[in-house]
């Protein structure tokens, strides 16, 4: 389901351990891996001190690591799949950026609510 989840462009949970070997290097002391999401080439993942984005290349092995402490996300929503527009999406400005990050969600995908939940558990909390 894993695969098919992805091909829609839902976001399907990681398990940590899987992406803990990969995150290892660039975790600092004290920083956990709380959750993680992979989209087809993207990944939300959580940790107890900053959302990491990452973006990697469907051809080559090229991979991009955004990170953003929490403290720097000025506000950020979320915009459900119309009849339409197939799309759901995820929208997070930063404190110093007009324009938003934006990730795109296939339409039925609970877990654009799940990542959107945890971001405001870390935001809100």
């Amino acid at each position: 389901m894993g695969l098919f989840n992805a091909i829609l462009g839902n976001a399907s949970e990681v398990s940590i351990e899987n992406v803990s070997k990969e995150f290892q290097p660039i975790l600092i002391d004290g920083e956990i891996i709380e959750k993680a999401y992979k989209l087809i080439k993207d990944m939300f993942v959580f940790t107890n001190k900053r959302l990491i984005l990452v973006e990697k290349q469907l051809v080559g092995t090229k991979v991009d690591y955004m990170s953003i402490p929490y403290f720097n996300i000025k506000k950020f929503s979320k915009e459900s799949a119309g009849i339409l527009d197939l799309d759901a999406e995820l929208k997070i400005w930063l404190n110093n950026d007009s324009a938003p990050i934006v990730k795109q969600f296939g339409k039925g995908g609970n877990n654009i609510n799940e990542v959107y939940k945890i971001l405001s558990q870390h935001i809100l909390g």
